[in-house]
């Protein structure tokens, strides 16, 4: 496609993957998109190994990583011990979550265990871990860094400028849009309120204009890339003739035969309706669309007020877990539990495919929807 965007990332379809699994990156930038590897839960050492797996399969292609270097957490830029954090998790937020299980019949042991385990996220989201993740993640041949939530941290953006590696941060106001370009982000990613994981609530067809309106006011040429609710190519098409640059999409890849996605989970997201997900705090302590299930019903409608980020993650986290691998086991309590992040979209994720299958079909869709409006001009 011949735009600036592409021509600078060396892609031919300004499509832009994000998943945790390394097999669904590696696809989408051999089909000519961009696949963007979710580090945010790996340790730098396991970061290196899936960067030097998908360096091995993309051949030669270009790739990113995504990292979450929130603006605000409970604990960040504290000294804190391990063991302070975890007592600062009330005690009613625990048992809710068992009693939550309990009523499925499963059962809370080793989740305490599990919650010390999970410390290592507090690590990540704060700029020290993000700098170890930047170490390895730039010394692989990436093309692009980006951050998930909040304006990057300034080494991010002194790396990205040093190794000419675009960088990119997901937005969800106006507002934060200018905040960004001010930063000097090189990509804004507009995800609206129907996306998956951490969103903000408005629409995306509002959202882009908006964002393209306020960036033409200020003379900005920074694109902007569409996200939220898109799983086709005439969303796509949509988006970039409101001004987008491309699309970022995340739910669209997690029922593809490479997908991670726990197989319990994939079938109800193979079965689900794009209102079959509820934009909640209770997962992260920062709000997040995720497939809804008895578990999120339950913090929703009786669940004590959610805790911010990192202590709500230490709460449903490990439990989270858990129930995806009594799910995978057959527990039938855990299965109807079970949940994921997912966006509206899942109500056009009706079928299993190859992840190449799926960016052919976004290029398919995407032409046939540029003809419908030749068509409409009289151009054809």
């Amino acid at each position: 496609m011949n735009s600036q965007l592409c021509k600078r990332l060396g892609i031919e379809f300004p499509l832009f993957a994000f998943s945790h699994c390394r097999d669904v990156v590696a696809a989408v930038s051999n089909a000519g998109g961009m696949g963007v590897f979710g580090a945010v839960t790996l340790p730098p050492e396991d970061l290196d190994a899936e960067l030097s797996w998908i360096d091995a399969h993309v051949n030669g292609k270009p790739y990113g990583v995504d990292l979450i270097v929130p603006d605000s957490f409970t604990s960040k830029g504290q000294e804190i011990t391990d063991e302070a954090l975890l007592a600062m998790i009330p005690a009613a937020h625990k048992d809710f979550a068992s009693a939550v299980l309990a009523e499925h019949d499963v059962d809370d042991e080793g989740l305490e265990e599990d919650r010390a385990r999970h410390l290592f996220f507090r690590e990540n989201l704060s700029e020290a871990g993000a700098a170890a993740s930047l170490e390895v993640a730039f010394s692989h041949p990436i093309k692009l860094i980006a951050n998930a939530l909040g304006v990057p941290p300034p080494i991010m953006l002194e790396m990205g400028k040093k190794n000419d590696v675009a960088v990119a941060a997901l937005l969800g106001t106006r507002e934060h849009a200018l905040r960004q370009v001010a930063a000097g982000v090189d990509i804004l990613i507009a995800a609206g309120g129907e996306a998956g994981g951490h969103t903000g609530d408005a629409s995306t067809m509002v959202l882009i204009p908006e964002i393209v309106a306020a960036l033409e006011e200020i003379g900005s040429d920074v694109p902007v890339l569409a996200a939220g609710g898109i799983a086709t190519g005439a969303q796509m098409a949509a988006a970039m003739a409101m001004g987008a640059a491309g699309a970022w999409c995340g739910s669209v890849w997690l029922t593809t035969a490479e997908a991670e996605t726990n197989p319990v989970v994939k079938e109800k997201m193979l079965a689900a309706t794009s209102r079959d997900t509820v934009r909640s705090r209770s997962r992260t302590g920062k709000p997040s669309r995720q497939l809804r299930s008895p578990w999120t019903d339950a913090w929703e409608t009786r669940g004590p007020e959610p805790l911010p980020m990192p202590l709500q993650t230490l709460v449903s986290e490990p439990a989270l877990h858990k129930l995806d691998r009594l799910a995978a086991g057959g527990h039938q309590g855990a299965g109807e539990l079970a949940t994921y992040w997912v966006g509206q979209a899942v109500g056009l994720m009706n079928q299993t495919m190859s992840t190449g299958a799926v960016v052919q079909g976004f290029k398919e869709d995407y032409l046939k929807a540029y003809e419908r409006l030749q068509r409409v001009m009289g151009d054809i």
